[in-house]
Parts: C-alpha cells; sequence; structure tokens
C-alpha cells in the first residue's frame, strides 16, 4: 500500500514538474509561423501600467484597416484589455497606441432578443475559452445573444461571419460612433453605407472615412438611431447616428457580410471591397493564413523554447503591422491618398501611424534588412508628406501630432538611403531638402522640426531654460545631425554642408557632466541646471532620466567613452544601471508617477528601463568597451525576463514595432545602435538556427548548435567559414549573403573581440 502511494506521488510530481518545466524544453514540432502568433501578447495592460498597451490586430501587413474586437466604450484608448468581461463591438480601427487614441473608427455588433443597440446595452459576456484570435481570423462566441462572430480582413476590407441561433429577432448594429457620422440603409442592394468622422487630432477639416458594409440576406427590419433615439428613417446624419438591420434566422444560420472603407469617397470603399473579389469566408481566411505565413517564414527560427518561439514569432507580427498603409489603389490602379496634412486627394503612396521617437532605434531598421523595396514606397510617402506639409512628420496619426522630441525622420530618411536608397528612384534631393529644412527651423508644433533650434545652432546645446526637455532634444538632434552628415557625404554635398553637420554631431559633448559622469541639462548661460538629482524623470529629459539618456550617443561611442575617462570607466557605470536601486524621483514637470516609471521598478533590473526606448540599445554599448561578454549576458537576460508569449508578455509600450522590434534583432544575436551606419553591433543569438530570406534572393544563416539558457556566451563565432572576433557586422556584406557560426559556452570567452579592430563604428574613430 505504502508502495503503490509512493508510486502515485512519484508520477504526480513527475507531472507537475513536466508542466513546469514544459516552456524550457526546446521545440521540435514543425508548424506554420502564424500558428506561434499570439495577438493577445500587451493586452493585459491599463493606464497605471503598461504590459504592452496593445490590442489585437487582425489585419493584415501594413494594413490600411485593422479590425478589433471592443470591450472598452466608444473612445476610449484603451478599447481592448485582456481582463475585460464583455465586448461591445467589433471596430474597424486604425489606432497606434492608447495614448494617441483613434480615428477614423466605426463599430459593427450582433445581437438577438429584444433590439439593443446603446454599447452598455448591447454589450455581451465573453470568455477567452470561446475566442480565437490570429492575426489572420478572429472569432468569439458572445454568450448574451448565442452568436458566434467570425471576422477575417484584407488591408481594406473585411468579411464578418455571424452565426444565429433560431429567432425572428436576430439583428446587427452599424455604430459610427460620435463627433459627426452619418448612416444610410439601402434594403434593395442589401446595404449600409455612412461616414464617421470621430478623430483624435492631426487630421484636417474635411475628414472623413466612409464605409461601406452588404449584406448577403434581406433586411425584414432597417432603423436608424441619432444617439439614444431609435427612428425610422433610412438615413441619419447626426452627432453620433446608427443603423440597425434585422431578420429571421435558423438555428445555426451564417449571415455574411462584407465591409470596406475609404478616406476619399463612396466610390473608392466601394472599389476596396473588390479585395475580397468572389471568395468566400473560408476562401478569404487562408489567403490572408498565406499572407502572413509568406511574410513570417522569411525568418525561420529553430531550436527555441514554446515560449521562445511563440514570443519571436508574435514580435515579429508586431513588427509588421507599423507604419500603416494609408494610400488605396484608384480606377487605374495606381496608389492614391487623401492627404492627411492638406485634405486633398493626391497622386502616391503616403504611411502613417508611427511615432520616429520610438521607431527609428530598430523598426526602421528592420524594415531596411528585410524590406528595402516596402521602405522605398515609404520614403516616397514621407516626400509626399514634405510636400503636403511643409514639414517631415516625427509622429504622425494620421497627420501632425505634437508629441516627443527630436528631429529622428532624418534617421529614417538617411538610413534607407544608405543601405538601400541608390537601387530605388525616390525623391531623395527633395528629401534632403527635407531634412535640411527640419535641422534649421522650429515648426508649427513643438514636436516638428526642431524646438530650440536657434540655441542649439548657437549655442551647441538647447538650454533647459528655454525649452523643457532640452538634454533628450540635444542628444536627439546631435545624433540626427550624424544622420544628415551621413547622408550629405553619400549625395556628395559641398564639403561646407559636410563638416557643418560633423561638427554639429559632437554637440553632444556640451552637456557631459564629469561630476556625474552622465550628461547634465545646462541653461542658457553656459552652467548646468542645480538642483540636480541623476534618478529625476523629465528634469531635461524625456521619459526617463540622466541614467536612461547619458547613453544617447549612437554615432560615438567612443566619444562618450573618452569623456567618461576610458573602458574601465564606461563599463562600470554600464554596470551601476542593473546595480543602481530601481528608484524615480519625480518632478513639477511630471506632475506625478507616471506608467513608464512604474514599470522600471517592479521588473527588478536597476536602472534598467527597457520598457521604454531610450536605454534600449544601452546594452549593447559593452561591445565598445572591449567586454562584449557582458552584453551577450545582458540581452540574454532582457529577453528572458522582459518578453513572454502571453498577454502581460512586454514590459512597457509595445510602440509601433519598436520593442517587437528590438526582440526580433536581439535573438539574431545583432543590434542596429547607430541606424545611419552600415554596421549592427552583436549580442548573441536565442536560437540553435535561423534563416533569414532577404528580399534580394540571398540568405542569411545563423547557426548556434550549442545554444541554450546556460550557453549564452560566444566561445568563437565564424563569419562565411572563417573566424570572426569583431563585434559588429556590415549590413552591406550581409545583404551579399552570409552564413554565421557561434560556439556558445557556459561562460564567457574574456580574450574575443577585446582590441581595438574589434569594437564598432564611432565618429571619433574615423
Amino acid at each position: 500500500m505504502i508502495k503503490d502511494r509512493y508510486k502515485l506521488f512519484s508520477l504526480f510530481a513527475l507531472f507537475v514538474f513536466t508542466q513546469i518545466n514544459a516552456q524550457n524544453v526546446t521545440v521540435c514540432e514543425s508548424k506554420p509561423p502564424v500558428d506561434w502568433v499570439n495577438p493577445l501578447i500587451g493586452t493585459d495592460s491599463d493606464y497605471g501600467v503598461s504590459n504592452g498597451n496593445t490590442y489585437p490586430a487582425i489585419a493584415m501587413p501594413w494594413g490600411m484597416n485593422f479590425w478589433t474586437p471592443q470591450t472598452a466604450g466608444m473612445g476610449d484608448g484603451w478599447a481592448y484589455t485582456y481582463k475585460s468581461s464583455r465586448i461591445k463591438g467589433f471596430k474597424q480601427t486604425h489606432q497606434p497606441s492608447p495614448w494617441m487614441n483613434d480615428y477614423g473608427q466605426f463599430s459593427i455588433m450582433p445581437v438577438t432578443g429584444a433590439l439593443k443597440f446603446k454599447e452598455e446595452e448591447r454589450q455581451s459576456w465573453f470568455s477567452h475559452k470561446a475566442e480565437i484570435v490570429t492575426p489572420y481570423y478572429y472569432s468569439v462566441y458572445l454568450a448574451d445573444h448565442n452568436v458566434t462572430t467570425e471576422i477575417t480582413p484584407t488591408e481594406r476590407a473585411a468579411r464578418f461571419r455571424f452565426t444565429f441561433p433560431e429567432t425572428d429577432q436576430s439583428y446587427v448594429v452599424v455604430d459610427a460612433f460620435d463627433k459627426g457620422s452619418y448612416v444610410k440603409i439601402i434594403p434593395s442592394e442589401r446595404k449600409i453605407i455612412g461616414f464617421t468622422t470621430k478623430n483624435s487630432g492631426g487630421v484636417p477639416l474635411n475628414f472623413k472615412n466612409y464605409f461601406v458594409i452588404i449584406f448577403d440576406k434581406d433586411f425584414e427590419v432597417h432603423s436608424t438611431f441619432n444617439g439614444d433615439i431609435l427612428g425610422s428613417a433610412l438615413e441619419m446624419q447626426a452627432d453620433h447616428a446608427g443603423a440597425v438591420i434585422g431578420f429571421k434566422t435558423k438555428a445555426g444560420e451564417k449571415v455574411n457580410a462584407q465591409v470596406a472603407s475609404s478616406f476619399i469617397n463612396y466610390e473608392q470603399a466601394e472599389r476596396n471591397l473588390k479585395e475580397i473579389g468572389k471568395d468566400d469566408f473560408d476562401e478569404l481566411k487562408e489567403k490572408g493564413k498565406q499572407t502572413w505565413n509568406k511574410e513570417l517564414s522569411r525568418i525561420k527560427v529553430e531550436g527555441g523554447t514554446q515560449d521562445q518561439m511563440g514570443t519571436f514569432y508574435s514580435c515579429l507580427y508586431r513588427s509588421l503591422l507599423f507604419p500603416r498603409k494609408f494610400f488605396e489603389f484608384d480606377k487605374n490602379k495606381k496608389p492614391v491618398h487623401y492627404s492627411p496634412y492638406n485634405g486633398k486627394v493626391l497622386p502616391g503612396y503616403m504611411f502613417v501611424d508611427t511615432g520616429f521617437w520610438d521607431t527609428f532605434r530598430a523598426l526602421y531598421p528592420f524594415l531596411n534588412l528585410m524590406y528595402p523595396e516596402l521602405n522605398a514606397q515609404m520614403q516616397e510617402g514621407l516626400s509626399n508628406a514634405y510636400n503636403e506639409s511643409g514639414w517631415l512628420p516625427e509622429w504622425s496619426s494620421p497627420g501632425l501630432r505634437d508629441i516627443m522630441v527630436g528631429n529622428n525622420s532624418a534617421s529614417i530618411v538617411s538610413e534607407a538611403y544608405l543601405k538601400s536608397g541608390k537601387g530605388n528612384k525616390y525623391d531623395i534631393e527633395n528629401l534632403y531638402k527635407a531634412v535640411i529644412h527640419g535641422a534649421n527651423n522650429a515648426g508649427p508644433l513643438k514636436a516638428v522640426g526642431r524646438a530650440g533650434v536657434d540655441a542649439y545652432n548657437t549655442l551647441g546645446y538647447v538650454p533647459q531654460d528655454v525649452v523643457n526637455e532640452s538634454a533628450a532634444r540635444t542628444l536627439e538632434y546631435a545624433y540626427d545631425d550624424f544622420a544628415i552628415y551621413q547622408l550629405a557625404k553619400a549625395l556628395n554635398k559641398p564639403q561646407s554642408e559636410i563638416d557643418l553637420y560633423k561638427k554639429r554631431s559632437l554637440n553632444y559633448k556640451n552637456l557631459f557632466d564629469p561630476k556625474y559622469n552622465l550628461m547634465h541639462p545646462k541653461n542658457s548661460d553656459g552652467k548646468f541646471m542645480e538642483p540636480f538629482d541623476p534618478f529625476q524623470w523629465f528634469n531635461g529629459f524625456t521619459e526617463g532620466n540622466s541614467w536612461h539618456y547619458s547613453w544617447s550617443v549612437f554615432h560615438d561611442v567612443q566619444g562618450l567613452i573618452n569623456l567618461m575617462g576610458g573602458n574601465q570607466v564606461f563599463v562600470s557605470q554600464l554596470d551601476k544601471v542593473f546595480s543602481a536601486p530601481p528608484v524615480f524621483a519625480t518632478s513639477n514637470f511630471t506632475g506625478g508617477v507616471i506608467h513608464e516609471m512604474r514599470e522600471m521598478q517592479i521588473v527588478n533590473m536597476g536602472q534598467y528601463a527597457h520598457g521604454n526606448q531610450p536605454i534600449q540599445h544601452m546594452i549593447y554599448l559593452y561591445n565598445y568597451a572591449s567586454e562584449p561578454w557582458k552584453a551577450q549576458y545582458w540581452v540574454r537576460e532582457t529577453m528572458n525576463r522582459m518578453y513572454h508569449a502571453t498577454p502581460d508578455g512586454y514590459c512597457g509600450d509595445e510602440d509601433n514595432g519598436q520593442t517587437s522590434a528590438w526582440y526580433v534583432f536581439s535573438s539574431l544575436g545583432f543590434y542596429p545602435v547607430t541606424p545611419a551606419s552600415d554596421q549592427y553591433v552583436v549580442g548573441a543569438p536565442l536560437f540553435k538556427k535561423v534563416t533569414i530570406e532577404l528580399e534580394n534572393g540571398k540568405k542569411i544563416e545563423i547557426n548556434a548548435p550549442e545554444n541554450s539558457d546556460q550557453n549564452r556566451y560566444i566561445k568563437e563565432m565564424k563569419f562565411n567559414g572563417k573566424s570572426y572576433t569583431k563585434n559588429w557586422l556590415s549590413h552591406s556584406e550581409l545583404m551579399n549573403g552570409a552564413t554565421l557560426d557561434f560556439d556558445m559556452s557556459t561562460s564567457p570567452n574574456l580574450n574575443r573581440g577585446t582590441s581595438k579592430e574589434d569594437v564598432p563604428y564611432s565618429l571619433t574613430n574615423e
């Protein structure tokens, strides 16, 4: 009896151990990459703490329209949150983040029983147990209505399929939202058309999103509503307009709807509807799956755990959503766009919904590596934006927005041309004109052009008593000037112009304070701002403190090392980021604790605030001071601790693909510390094998067969079969195809990558 009990206990213990450690077991199964994607990563977030601040984007890569289930009220930036239990509708969304909120949104919601059209009344309980979420397909059971809703999208259109119960009270509510909307029901065509003007800023006065919805079942009921009042009219224009159509249904009857929209007019919305073609729901769903698998398969990773595989492909999915295609195809199949800058309909490409303060760091370098042809279209879109507004956007949603700092459009333009622009036909001279204009003028908004530009160009820094967040602006302007310097050289501009921007790119030195070995804001009298606390957020910095921003010398790390007193002191300062307590001090500027502060505090990695962008490159700087093994350790530690394939899987705002692109690059084993250069800085690969299919037909193969959680250090590295000690990789060499072989070890190789020839590029070393 005792033996039997012991045997049962042993089996139970083995089962528990297996379950706990399953996520640490290397996956051997092979399945399509889209099956690894969890669009719910990051949705377990709220205003106080962000675990991503994402919503499940049911969309095609870079699609003009996304769809998402809506758990929050109309106008709430947190449209879908994982902990919610009720769905109010299924929303066409263009939201880049909850902080920017949405524009051009409307929703569709099936209901049964007594007609309920108001959000709070029509909402239904749901469970994640009865929810299927993929990038190309969404399904959920709405318990209160006994209806299953399914969605599958194209870039500008979508199919809905509603499975109703047997009832003579089946309805679909189309809510065009408030702030000015219109609906019209056309029963003879089983159609609803309308427009919504709802937005959160950044649009011209004539902004509208025109939509058309066509059902496959005759309407037996049709009504419109004005706010809370339901009427019998077929047409309604009001602050808050909506429509209701209804019919009798049999048990299990499927009612289909096709929906598309346009920022141009109804005719264009009808044209966009043709993206669906003759495909029924399941055929369209299969095409969507194939599209996502095609894109995700361009990077094949092998030899990771279940969590690592899910996290990688989920991050890759997030890296393929923004910036959004804001263009449509006219009757001649030529790209055309409604301008979010001047309200006109104009030819050519337009992309929106990205903040360069975030995405210049890794997302755009990822596009330049994997999608240079698409990025050429994005450059054409930027040229159009300059022509239509007089400025390059720094944050577009969809037009110019007044948020964040820097003039990082210079990096976006420069990097694209340096890495692949010569092979494309966009107007680089117009873009060069645009970056020069932005670098030397303050814009109509503080976040456009350069705030404090006169002082910066005169004093060599932005004074804190002239413009707030001055140190952050100075550091980013200096890097942006480096990007212009690189572009000016590539375009053979006059030497005096080249020299000017090279000189300005060294302006970061003007804020270095040897007393702290950190960056310290200055006032216009040339004196450092006092009092000063390196742990205080926003006092001269943007969403961070001096410990976070002092490393923002992307283009001249050697110059920063020299200022600090050499490699040993520099490494000591890097180490302090992780050993310092995760404390923060608020300032009058913030008015209290912001979510980024709390996110840094709770992850217990000292002052390393990976949940926000300014410090995300910092780990890789160990390579410049000849201690690359520390970068290898901390990159793996960050991937292990800060990212998971779960609803709370991020450690801060995901931010339009930037935080995801960091993980994608870091998993491959290298990272673009200086985007406007030819180099990536080496970390260490996460997987045993990676195969990258480049757009030019070449392949990059990354082999690390002994890779594991313990074997996180590079013992030896080979590039195309030859021993390779450098701490950097050349973009141009990788684009020719390459094989990287890593011999991984449990202990660091203290001799590899330590010579002067091994360190990555710095301007000082030119």
